[in-house]
């Protein structure tokens, strides 16, 4: 059995510990280690941030708890009693997306997969690399491979969509390895923000499983390695346009298909019927596919349509460029046009909404978005295989589509039209993340009140919304900041706090808000007079404070410093009392996780000064019944931080009082686990018992799982063993 004061043991709790910061359960478990940690060395310790410094606070607590036997005492309790964490036995069996029914050779290709998938393992990753050109059926391959040998990978078979068309589309690490923990059923809350705290759970997560992991799309070798794992019951599939210099993987080539596989798949495409009435026609659409699936698909439609004057330039760039350019010119007018002014922007998805914004004035959204002509165009467009089904009335493009639809609405609409069309997508997506983001939190202030609100939802629902849209507008803060136009990328941005707060979509929403708050305020004159508009001063200060709070999470404290401050002095500048004290606040949070108790003291002591300056009638006044027992709760953490028990009860318990005053349940159980917590390291576990009954009592109620279980972990520290 090993050892629990050990250093390799405190190490892996440390660590653990620390990449489970996405939640409020962890974070109070990461402030206690804290406290631990200066009574073992008699002092202020900072916070680990790098792995040798989680080593360095090991091997102090080891030290202290060898000469403290009560340390060491209160550190194994706390370590065997913590909330355990997701294992293999909480995740999903998650299946590949359907694979297609008109699949035809490549048994070369599924012949390679199977050698690879089948080595002995030998301590190398078990890699494939599936590359091929565009349209040539790399993703089908995958699929069909998969669905094929489901049964070989009994606790799942994972897909994540890497979106590596261009450098600016690919994703990044920490983004792909929370998509992969999603696609296994990890609760968001237990999903670690920081890529390294990801990756690290993503390889442990997956260590005793036999599972298929199926990364679509790859840009380069660099977006791939930090998500492989050497697991024994792992196979990765990697696939791709070209080969990916620098990734240690059996490389698997795609080529044209054979003339008679090429034949077979036009056939069911297209019906026999279809090109036995058109030998002709389909032996020339066959020489001009030139065996790329893709541009058979598209062709299927055109054997009754078949028309000489799509030919040329077209063909020479290519059998997918060729069979688009014909299935375009085979369209109608209005089914034409939103092919080319969808194409503007590189949507995530598409649907019957998306669509109608692109092409038609701005208008009050349907009732029923499926059921509007856009709805029946965009089945259209799939059936003659410009888009792609990308889920229940959802398309999307491939990109070489969608180059050549962009090329055409840029020659064919005019830089006006295209303008107008991308703004009208713009402006959808900025009311429709608003009226979302103000349901989800309607008790935020730094939510703004929608422009144009919708339908009433109830806060899951409508945080259900904005997580199922979160790509698509994502994409329109870049085309609003693309296009200039601050206003809509100001509201779609600080629509995203939701999805912040209590989605964790943290490394997704940082580089929004940096495009946003790259765009130049109206009027705006040098720092030292400030700006003309208030407004957009505040603004700016709410978009810092979010991308703080993000790289916060994120694990870049000294970046999130350097933005809460410059939102402090915004909301100061603009005599916005409440936000100037907000960002004191959440910097005083910030040091409460680098373990710098005397420091967020100040900071929340300051904060509440600030707040103390409200009067009534002012705005956010009415905030303070809630924000002041707040600070109170916070500063009682930051003294028991320091050791500093006697006066943090104190506090702790007028915080428990004035939630209580209040009707805050939620907050009010919250302050007595923080109470009965510091009960037991001023070493008087009897006092915290009922006090933590209480809190149980309060959390189960309702139903608030990750704090409740916290809450059972301090109850056992309660109870002498």
């Amino acid at each position: 059995m090993t050892d629990p004061v050990s250093l390799a043991a405190i190490s892996g709790v440390l660590g653990a510990i620390g990449m489970g910061m996405a939640n409020e359960v962890g974070r109070a478990a990461w402030e206690t280690t804290g406290a631990l940690v200066r009574r073992a060395a008699g002092r202020e310790v900072r916070a680990p941030g790098r792995a040798s410094d989680v080593e360095r606070v090991a091997a102090l607590l080891r030290e202290g708890a060898a000469r403290d036997p009560e340390l060491a005492r209160l550190w194994e309790r706390f370590a065997s009693t913590l909330p355990a964490g997701s294992g293999p036995d909480s995740v999903g069996a998650p299946r590949l997306p359907a694979a297609t029914r008109h699949f035809t050779d490549r048994r070369p290709a599924l012949r390679l997969l199977d050698r690879e998938a089948d080595r002995k393992f030998d301590g190398r990753p078990r890699v494939a690399l599936l590359h091929g050109p565009e349209g040539i059926g790399t993703s089908a391959t995958a699929l069909f491979w998969g669905s094929r040998r489901a049964a070989d990978f009994p606790d799942g078979q994972v897909h994540v969509d890497l979106h590596g068309w261009s450098s600016q589309s690919a994703l990044g690490p920490a983004v792909v390895a929370g998509r992969l923990l999603r696609e296994l059923g990890l609760p968001a809350e237990e999903t670690p923000h920081a890529a390294d705290g990801r990756l690290d759970l993503w390889r442990r997560l997956v260590g005793e499983l036999r599972l298929l992991v199926v990364l679509d799309h790859a840009y380069s070798a660099a977006q791939v390695r930090p998500l492989l794992t050497s697991a024994p019951g792992v196979f990765t599939l990697v696939t791709a346009r070209h080969p990916l210099p620098g990734l240690d993987a059996v490389p698997v080539a795609l080529g044209p298909l054979a003339a008679k596989d090429a034949r077979r798949l036009l056939t069911h495409f297209a019906g026999p019927e279809a090109v036995a009435a058109a030998p002709d026609t389909a032996k020339d659409l066959l020489v001009r596919c030139a065996g790329s699936p893709y541009a058979l698909r598209t062709a299927a439609p055109l054997l009754s349509v078949h028309d000489d004057t799509a030919r040329g330039a077209a063909d020479a760039a290519g059998p997918v460029a060729a069979l688009t350019e014909s299935a375009y010119r085979a369209l109608d007018a209005d089914a034409a046009r939103m092919y080319r002014l969808l194409a503007l922007r590189d949507w995530p998805h598409i649907d019957a909404r998306t669509a109608a914004w692109a092409t038609q004035p701005d208008q009050p959204p349907a009732p029923d978005p499926d059921a509007t002509p856009a709805a029946a165009l965009l089945g259209l467009l799939a059936d003659r295989g410009l888009l792609e089904p990308a889920g229940t009335g959802r398309y999307r493009f491939r990109p070489a589509v969608r180059r050549h639809a962009e090329l055409l609405a840029r020659h064919e609409d005019g830089p006006h039209a295209c303008a107008e069309s991308a703004a009208r997508v713009v402006r959808g997506y900025a009311d429709l993340a608003e009226d979302a983001a103000h349901q989800a939190l309607p008790e935020s202030w730094r939510v703004p009140r929608p422009s144009r609100p919708g339908p009433p939802l109830g806060k899951a629902e409508a945080l259900g919304t904005l997580v199922r849209e979160a790509a698509n507008v994502l994409e329109a803060v870049q085309a609003a900041a693309d296009a200039g136009d601050r206003a809509a990328a100001v509201r779609l941005a600080r629509a995203l706090w939701p999805l912040q707060l209590k989605a964790g979509r943290h490394a997704e929403a940082v580089p929004a808000l940096r495009a946003a708050l790259r765009l130049p305020a109206p009027e705006s004159e040098p720092r030292a007079t400030g700006l003309r508009d208030r407004a957009a001063l505040r603004d700016r200060a709410a978009l810092r404070f979010q991308l703080a709070m993000s790289l916060t999470e994120l694990g870049e404290h000294a970046e999130a410093e350097t933005e809460f401050l410059a939102a402090a002095e915004d909301d100061r500048t603009a005599g916005h009392i409440r936000g100037h004290a907000s960002a004191v606040e959440a910097l005083g949070l910030l040091r409460l996780r680098q373990w710098a108790g005397p420091e967020a003291l100040a900071l929340f002591d300051r904060a509440d000064t600030l707040y103390g300056t409200i009067a009534p009638g002012e705005e956010g006044h009415a905030d303070l019944r809630r924000a002041r027992p707040l600070l109170v709760r916070h500063r009682g953490r930051a003294l028991r931080l320091d050791g500093r028990f006697e006066e943090a009860i104190a506090l702790l318990r007028t915080a428990v009082g004035s939630f209580g005053e209040i009707g805050d349940d939620y907050n009010r159980a919250r302050a007595l686990t923080d109470l009965a917590e510091t009960h037991v390291l001023a070493a008087a576990p009897a006092r915290g018992l009922p006090l933590i009954d209480e809190a149980i009592a309060l959390l189960d109620a309702q139903r608030a799982e990750h704090p409740l279980a916290y809450a059972r972990s301090v109850r056992a520290r309660c109870v002498t063993p």
